[in-house]
Formats: structure tokens, sequence, C-alpha cells
């Protein structure tokens, strides 16, 4: 399948100082091409499995495992990251990392910025872009990645968009989401359920805020979008499954569903009466002329609260499950819930879409069962232990088995979101005024086509069983969920972005002030967050061992020696030396980071 890539128009939001040289960019383009041309015509086939008898891969012992391993469990592998696995073992290492404290709050990180404040001039209530800064804070500087891998992981399932919240003080609710599943991320999944299901962002985003009892009189019926989603997306799915995740079968042959209309219907009643917890409301008028009042935040973190006259007191009866009539609404969610949480389902489920965000995209039914078995039971007769299912998803044969080096149906495609913190927090990121003002990236021709906590919708960016139509993986029956983001336009939009950032960093307006748009005279305007590449720029004479260590921590030193060979060609095109400025040092320097991450090496993660 032949690509082209139109790239004779760049858009940029922001000018561009310098460029690593055209010969890096199409050096780039084509690494680009190779992988939508390679990658959605590999064989393929309907998962494999790594698993042999007896076999086990506790320790790392090459940099080359341990990075591989690293690049899973967080974001980026640094030279102590892959010392310390070496050390330690995967499952040393892992356990070290869950153990490690909570880093600041989104919340406490807006607060901290000012964007708590009530004030006409800058009406940090009605916009989203602080919570934009917020997340991308979180995932580039956090001191627990690990746990903010996850947490993203999480965010992709339980789904909640920025772009879809339009309540005042929306980024403060969209933070406290974010610190929900960041603290729930090595909990217990009903837990994390629940506190999911009564989130002032989710009651928004799905309709269960203000979602109000049958009314006869007026034909007033329950809202049931909540209800359709908790099982469609977020417990049980569509289809009855067997617990290694593979689909269960009538004798003709046809799926067996989960739930029916009938079971929507019931269980919307559930998820009845709930608003904003605003208990401690305080409201204030800021601006006299338009009279304009606006209340606190605090609604913005608290569960929401119950308006008993609002909740239905009628039975309900949904996947065998009876909740008798005026039963209170707190028993009726526990009902609720935990019927959903013990459903045979929920453990191949989410098994399955947790290890296609950190592994493959193509788990065997034999993966999916040893992490589903964990769900269901964490060796100690827990359910739902999620530190416990996690390590089970990172820690399995089929994980770390070097055969999945070679095997063309493993790994998945690396997100452009995760591409961006990979790189921030491989090469030192830092924003000079500490403002992180990296906004929404999901423009596809501009852009990453992807942001953190910017779903377009509540089915993710995209989905599960996406495959790409007119490929033999289509034939095979094989996915590749985040191919359904992936075209021409997005991969020029993406090799066009990052080299501006590689090189120049991150441009930012009044970088010292909070505001998004600048009211000051004399603005600051300019590349606030940037990278240092000291340990880089150390080997920048030697474009070999520049390369091998991005090869490294980049991609594990998966790119092949071929392909290294010509991308130090390309940079020997421009030679240095001891008395070269420091600007073309840092030319070589990008051109060789850019290089690697538009290689299908890098970008397809294995």
């Amino acid at each position: 399948m032949e690509r082209t890539l139109d790239t004779s128009t760049v858009v940029e939001d922001t000018p561009v100082d310098t460029s690593p040289g055209p010969w890096a960019q199409r050096a780039a383009l084509v690494g680009a091409s190779v992988l939508l041309a390679n990658c959605a015509t590999q064989p393929a086939g309907q998962g494999i499995s790594l698993q042999r008898d007896g076999q086990t891969y506790t320790s790392a012992h090459t940099s080359e495992e341990a990075a591989r391993f690293v690049l899973q469990a967080q974001f980026s592998a640094s030279d102590a990251d892959l010392a310390a696995v070496k050390r330690l073992g995967y499952a040393g290492w892992l356990a070290q990392q869950f153990a490690a404290p909570l880093g600041q709050t989104g919340w406490d990180w807006l607060e901290a910025r000012g964007y708590g404040v009530i004030a006409n001039d800058t009406r940090y209530f009605d916009h989203f872009y602080p919570g934009d800064y917020m997340v991308w804070n979180q995932l580039i500087t956090a001191p627990d990645p690990v746990r903010k891998r996850l947490a993203l992981a999480l965010s992709e399932y339980f789904v909640v968009s920025l772009t879809g919240l339009d309540f005042g003080w929306r980024s403060h609710a969209m933070a406290d989401y974010w610190d929900t599943l960041v603290r729930g991320a090595l909990g217990n999944f009903r837990d994390l359920l629940e506190a999911v299901s009564l989130h002032p962002a989710m009651g928004h985003y799905l309709s269960t805020k203000g979602n109000q009892k049958e009314n006869p009189a007026t034909g007033r019926v329950p809202d049931e979008n909540y209800a359709r989603e908790v099982m469609q997306l977020f417990t049980i799915g569509l289809v009855q499954l067997n617990p290694d995740g593979s689909e269960k079968r009538d004798a003709a042959g046809n799926r067996l569903e989960t739930y029916t209309q009938s079971d929507v219907t019931q269980l919307a009643r559930v998820f009845t009466g709930y608003d904003f917890d605003q208990r401690q409301n305080v409201v204030v008028m800021f601006d006299a002329e338009s009279k304009r009042k606006v209340g606190n935040t605090f609604f913005a973190k608290k569960p929401m609260a119950l308006t008993p006259n609002r909740h239905s007191d009628l039975a309900v009866q949904f996947l065998g499950t009876q909740i008798a009539a005026n039963t209170s609404a707190s028993a009726a969610l526990k009902a609720a819930l935990d019927t959903l949480f013990h459903h045979p389902n929920v453990g191949p489920f989410f098994a399955r879409q947790m290890i296609q965000r950190l592994v493959t995209s193509n788990p065997s039914p034999a993966y999916i069962g040893r992490v589903a078995s964990v769900f269901a039971d964490n060796g100690a007769g827990v359910r739902g232990d999620l530190r416990a299912v996690f390590a089970a998803i990172l820690l399995d044969n089929e994980a770390r088995a070097p055969e999945g080096l070679t095997h063309p149906q493993f790994g998945h495609l690396r997100e452009p979101m995760l591409r961006l913190v990979q790189w921030a927090r491989t090469f030192g990121a830092s924003s000079a005024q500490g403002s992180w003002k990296i906004p929404d990236l999901s423009n596809p021709a501009t852009q990453l086509g992807q942001s953190p906590l910017r779903s377009p919708s509540v089915f993710n960016y995209f989905r599960p069983g996406y495959v790409p139509p007119s490929t033999p993986m289509a034939a095979a029956g094989s996915v590749a969920p985040e191919f359904q983001i992936v075209s021409e336009s997005t991969v020029a939009g993406y090799l066009n972005y990052m080299q501006n950032v590689i090189r120049n960093g991150i441009y930012v307006n009044d970088p010292d002030l909070p505001n998004n748009v600048s009211n000051s005279k004399n603005p600051k305007n300019g590349y606030d967050i940037k990278a240092s590449y000291v340990n880089e720029l150390a080997l920048v004479l030697d474009p070999k061992a520049l390369l091998a260590r991005l090869n490294l921590l980049m991609c594990a030193g998966q790119l092949p020696a071929k392909l290294l060979a010509q991308m130090a060609d390309a940079l020997n095109t421009q030679p240095l030396n001891a008395t070269s400025s420091a600007d073309k040092r840092l030319d070589r320097v990008s051109a060789a980071v850019l290089m690697v991450m538009a290689a299908p090496q890098y970008l397809v993660q294995k």
C-alpha cells in the first residue's frame, strides 16, 4: 500500500526559529510513510501466546530488556531506571514504584498557580485551558510516573473529556477527576467504579447530574445515558465473555448479549436524584456591571449529593438482580454497583483493554485469562485489586518474553500524547516560569491529533476493536486501536509539530502569568518549555554513540543496525568539530531525536 505525505503547506501555531534541516525532515517523513505502509499490512492473527511451560522472565539481563519493561510501565526510561531494574528485578522495581508517595495533585497545582481566583479579567471558572496545563504538568513532572501512567490508561477506560464539560470550574472538576484516577489506580476496581459514578465531572458528562425520577403526569423518565455506558464501557461490555475474553456463543453460533434495553431502563432509576453538592457554596459577585455571580470550587471535588425526593422509589430488576421498591438510594447504588462488579465479564473486559494500553493490541486469550484470574482473586481472596492486576499485566510472560520483539502481531502503536511526554521526560524538559502552558494538542493537521483528557467522545480516541479497513489485519480479524486516529494528515501534523518542539521547545504566551491570553503591554512570549539534552549534547561529536543512547532510552534498543547506520550518515552530512557553535550542536541532537521519533520501530512499541 503506497501512501504519500503532502507537506508543501505547513501550518505553524508558533514561529520556527531554527530547523534541523530538510534532510532530517525527509528522513522522518520516509520513516513515517513506511510505518503507514508496513504496519497496516503486517501478517496478522487472532493474538499470540508467548507462554512456555515453566518459563518465567523475572529480571533484566541487559539494559535493552530493562528499558523495554520500563517503557511499558511508565512514560520514559533513564539510566537510573535501567540500573534499578537490573538490580531489583522486574517485580522488585515495580513494587518500589507502587510504594512511591503521591506527588502534588492536579487540584493543588491549579490552586498553587492561582486558577481558583474569582476575577473579572481572568474568569478561570469559564475556561478549559487550566485543565490542559494541569494534566500535561502532571504527566511530565510527577515523581510517581508509574502511577500516572496507569491513571492515564484508566482515563481512556473511564472516559470523561474536558471538551464535553461546560459548567463553571470545569478545569477544577477535571483536575479532581484525574486525581481520583491517580488515587484509585492502585486501589480496588469497585471503589474506583463508585468514585467515578458519583464524581461531578462524570455526572455532567454522562447526565447523572440533575437526573430525576419518573413523572407519569409529564411523561418524564430517568435519563439512561450513564446506565447504558456504565455497562457497555465501564464494566461488562456488549457481549458475554469467557474468562479468557473470547465471546460466548449460542448453539447457532450467535453472540450472546450481556444486557437488554429493559436492563438499561431499570438501572437508570438507580442513578436519579444526584446533583452537584453545593452545601459549601459561597457565591461571590465579581462583576458589578453585569451582576455576574459565581460560586467557589468546593463542589468540583465532592461526590454528587442526593436530593431524596428526586430519586426513584420504583423497584429495579437488571442483570438478574432485584432491588425492592422504596430501597434507599445508597443501598440501591451499592446493590447496582456490586452487581456490575461481580459480573464475570468485568475481569476479561477490563484486562484486555488495559493490556492494549500498556503492552499489546492483540493479547492472546491465555494472557487475558491470566490477568482476568488475578482480577477475580489477587491470591488473597480479594476481587478487583488493581495493584495486582497491573502487576500481572506488566510481569506476564507474554509481556516479557523476547519472542514479542520479532512477532509481527505483538506490540502497539505509541499514542501521540505519550510520545510528547516521553520526549519531555527523557530529555529533561522544564518550564522556565513553571507555567507548563501546553494547550489542547488535538488538532490533527498541525499538532499531535491527541491530547490527554480530551477524548472526542465517551468512546475514547479510538475503539479497542478498531481494525484498519481493507488490510490483511481486517481479513485476519486482528485489531489496531490507535490506528483509528492515524492518517496521512496526522502523520505529517505530528512530524511538523515535533520538529519544532524538539529543536526549539514549546512556544508560550506570557509564561510568567497564569492567564492564557496576555493583557500585558510587554509580553514575554517565547519558548518557555525546553529540553536540556545535557547527556545528548555530551555525545554530539559521535553520531553513533548519540544514536545508540537514543535507541536505548527511546526504543529499548529496537532500531535495526541498518537504519542506525543510515541515520548516522545523515547526521554526518553536516560535520561538527570541537569548535562548532552551540546552535549547530543542538541542530544535530534535534535531528537525531526527530529521526528516531519518526522511525517505525519507535512508533510501534514492542
